[in-house]
Formats: C-alpha cells, structure tokens, sequence
C-alpha cells in the first residue's frame, strides 16, 4: 500500500454570467481588463471600493471597462434593493452611472426621501421613477444579477472579477492597479 499525500484542492472562483450588452459598462468596450463588480449600494465596503475603482479607471482608463452588477444584501441593508430599482431606473434614461456615482456618494442618504431628492437632483422625472420603483419594475434585472452572483460563488459585497476570476485581494487603488497590470500583463 502507497502513502497519498493529499493537498486541499485551489479553486479559483470564476464569474459565470459572461458580460453581455445588457449590462451597464462604463470605459471602452475593447478594453483588455474587465472588471466585473458585484455590489450593494448601502454597502460601506462597497463605497469604499467605489472610490478606489473610480481612481483606478481615471489612472488606467483605456485599459479597463467596468461592469457593475447588483447584489443588495437587504438582511443588512434596508435600502439597497431601492437603491438597485432607483439605478435601474435612472438607467432605462440612459443615466444608470450618474445615479451609481449619486448612490456612493450618498450612502447614508438612501432612504425614500433622501433618494427621492437625488432622483430629482439628476433631472430625472421623480413620479416616473418612484412609480417604477414602488412596482419593482427592475426587480427581474436586480435578480438576474443576484443570480449570476450566486453562480458565480459570490458571497459578499463587494466582490470583483478581473478578467472573470474572481479578485480576492484587497480592493485599495495599488491592489486594484496591480490586478489590472497583472492581467494586461
């Protein structure tokens, strides 16, 4: 009889929903880097992450495209599934980035009437989208992205794919760069 020497198995966590043209991608759409992001607007993390992806997208910006994807964690944030539909919504006019950017800078503003006051700070028709919003009208679009999260072995926010494997490094401007590096590389 033979001795097996066994060693715990590395598997590294793809992201299973491809980029397609629904989604939202900001940066150019040949860019070598992808950086797929699943987050939750009430997420503290998340802001975080947010403000270090947008210094990484200013430094290295014709080398990446980001795609952000909801994954609200409503056990822990109340309002993060209406900040998804407001997004959404913001979105179906063609301003789905100017209501992300509006959420994160925002955070601690997210309930009904703090976010309603940033639906109309945009110029976006505020009866509109609050309609849209109290009929979960995008509520298919934020499951599907929920979906493709959990498929894709994502368990908390926020969690980042570069090039579809899953980035679980730090999220700071020099981790961040350093991934985009290595995967232009």
């Amino acid at each position: 009889m033979t001795d097996q020497l066994t060693t715990p198995l590395q598997v590294t966590a793809r992201l299973r929903t491809p980029v397609t043209e629904h989604d939202h991608v900001r940066g150019p759409l040949d860019a070598p880097v992808t950086i797929v992001e699943y987050g939750d607007f009430q997420c503290p993390h998340c802001g975080l992450a947010h403000a270090n992806l947008t210094e990484v997208l200013r430094q290295r910006g014709g080398q990446v495209r980001h795609v952000y994807r909801h994954f609200p964690i409503t056990n822990l944030h109340p309002y993060a599934e209406r900040a998804a539909e407001a997004a959404e919504a913001a979105g179906r006019r063609g301003r789905f980035w100017e209501m992300h950017d509006w959420l994160f800078e925002h955070q601690d503003q997210l309930d009904p009437v703090h976010l309603t006051l940033g639906v109309e700070q945009l110029g976006l028709p505020v009866d509109e989208v609050e309609a849209e919003i109290e009929r979960h009208t995008h509520g298919d679009r934020i499951r599907h992205d929920f979906v493709g999260a959990i498929r894709s072995g994502v368990d908390a926010t926020p969690t980042l794919f570069v090039n579809d494997v899953r980035h679980d490094g730090d999220f700071t401007p020099d981790a961040l760069r350093a991934a985009v590096d290595a995967a232009t590389g």
